[in-house]
């Protein structure tokens, strides 16, 4: 007899998820690791704020020139210490414990930088808190997404990355507060200093009452207490009998033995060794590329040229559009998270990429024919071109690119698209201002022409992925027959449990006396262990 062709919808719970208890308390306790995304854009953005404040300027001798470029740069080198072993930390001691360890090192480099008394001892800091956000940076996505509601998932994962604006929205406004209350005092960028270290210790207090990712607990051979997990927190009851507990282990336990047929071993080099490896990282490679690429590396990090371009020369204005633009960014890429299961990734995509900013014309009419009204529309136009680049690129960026990578090189390909974007975001910082410089507005034809290149591949390449599970997705690749098997496989382990119920009918009467019955599945006294583990 063929079994019935369940998936994980027959399973879920449908009702509002805040009156599911285990749903409602996994929620909570995945803002432990959702912080670390706000504490990269706090720690990412706290400079560019200190560096307006007189105080921190006159205490390092005013930075200049290459100091000044080791400073800003002194984070990212740090993550580049850590980037080689995060992925390895991560798949060894488990999401939770790399977290963990991150939190603390970057309580380290906080306590350095806030009583630095000299430059190098500040760089030195910076490195510091750099390596341990490398190593959260890895491991907190991949705790979001092996841990999330099969349901709630993709909102989740695409949060994570949204909440960067969050963290520089907060750099923004404690540099204001701190000089607006000790203006001259040390005190005015000390203050900012020691606000980056709340989030990593409420991570390092918090972190231990979060579960672990069931998959990490299933590699390792805890399958007792993957199964725990899943019960406590995605079945409607607790009990590990649950016919969506048992679909998700038989999923998991049969994706990961898949994997390890593949490649018995996993190094970076895995991830070319098959076809479908290369697929996925011919994808990850150029999304990763694309989120920096697509004009908005402009915006980002050179705003002041930008404004400055189009005749925009007043402090407080640039520091007051730049600031409103912090809190848009944030505004449209949360609202697009909760858009993809309901759009879909691959839409998101495309229409992110079909739009690009028509200030190019409006920048060359100011510049050439001194256009005033042209230069007014540039603003607004800014605005409208990250709407299409925050509903796709910011939520989708990290979401997407864990989700299609299987388990065994989950955390080496992160690892790798992180190291694309900071590549990319390399040549923003230094290749930018000098061709802005040297031929202006024409600049920014080479992005139009890009993007012409960027929406022809994401409409060749890009895969759908919504309405699957972790596992479904992530071996899309690998051939059509692979996602069939896992579904098949979740759905026989179902089914099995569901027929090994027995069944009450209580007998109903309506209030017109018609007679009917309802279907109560009751769990079994007795399992048998090996089924389950």
């Amino acid at each position: 007899m063929t079994p019935p062709k369940w998936t994980i919808s027959d399973f879920i719970h449908t009702g509002p998820w805040w009156k599911n208890r285990g749903i409602l308390l996994l929620n909570l306790w995945l803002i432990v690791p959702l912080m670390s995304s706000s504490v990269n854009g706090l720690n990412s953005s706290l400079v560019n704020g200190l560096q307006i404040i007189p105080a921190w300027q006159e205490y390092y001798n005013y930075p200049e020139g290459k100091t000044l470029g080791l400073i800003n740069s002194a984070q990212s080198i740090g993550c580049l210490i850590g980037l080689p072993f995060s992925p390895y930390i991560s798949d060894g001691i488990g999401r939770r414990s790399t977290l963990f360890l991150g939190s603390l090192i970057m309580l380290v480099g906080v306590s350095l930088q806030t009583f630095a008394v000299n430059v190098s001892i500040f760089v030195a800091a910076r490195i510091i808190l750099g390596v341990g956000l490398e190593l959260c940076s890895n491991s907190a996505p991949l705790l979001i997404l092996e841990l999330s509601y099969p349901t709630q998932r993709g909102k989740i994962t695409s949060t994570f990355n949204s909440c960067w604006y969050l963290g520089s929205i907060i750099s923004a406004w404690v540099c204001f507060g701190s000089y607006d209350h000790a203006k001259d005092s040390i005190w005015s960028f000390r203050v900012p200093t020691m606000v980056q270290a709340i989030m990593p210790f409420l991570q390092v207090c918090l972190i231990w009452f979060t579960p672990e990712s069931p998959r990490f607990l299933v590699s390792k051979g805890y399958e007792g207490k993957a199964a725990a997990v899943l019960a406590k927190y995605h079945a409607n009851g607790g009990s590990e009998q649950d016919p969506l507990v048992v679909f998700e282990m038989a999923q998991i336990r049969h994706a990961i033995r898949m994997e390890e047929e593949i490649n018995r071993t996993t190094s970076f080099r895995t991830l070319v060794a098959t076809p479908g490896n290369r697929k996925r990282m011919r994808l990850i490679l150029a999304i990763a590329v694309f989120s920096q690429w697509s004009g908005n590396g402009l915006v980002s990090y050179y705003i002041n040229l930008v404004l400055e371009g189009v005749g925009v020369t007043n402090t407080e204005t640039k520091a007051f559009i730049n600031g409103g633009l912090q809190v848009y960014n944030y505004v449209i890429a949360i609202g697009a998270a909760l858009l993809v299961d309901w759009v879909g990734r691959r839409k998101l995509f495309i229409t992110s990429n079909s739009a690009f900013s028509s200030w190019t014309i409006t920048t060359a009419l100011y510049v050439n024919f001194d256009n005033t009204a042209a230069a007014r529309a540039t603003i607004p136009l800014i605005f409208i071109f990250y709407f299409f680049y925050d509903i796709a690129y910011t939520p989708l960026l990290v979401a997407y690119s864990l989700e299609i990578l299987p388990y065994k090189i989950r955390a080496k390909g992160f690892a790798v698209m992180n190291l694309t974007v900071m590549a990319t975001i390399a040549f923003n910082q230094f290749i930018n201002p000098v061709a802005i410089d040297a031929i202006g507005w024409w600049y920014y034809l080479v992005y139009c022409g890009w993007l012409i290149f960027e929406l022809g591949f994401i409409i060749a390449f890009v895969v759908e992925t919504k309405g699957r599970t972790l596992e479904e997705t992530s071996v899309l690749f690998d051939g059509e027959q692979q996602p069939d098997d896992l579904m098949i496989m979740g759905g026989e382990a179902a089914a099995m449990t569901a027929s090994s119920t027995f069944v009450d009918l209580d007998q109903k009467y309506s209030s017109t006396g018609e007679e009917s019955y309802e279907l109560r599945l009751k769990p079994r006294q007795h399992r048998d262990p090996t089924f389950y583990f």
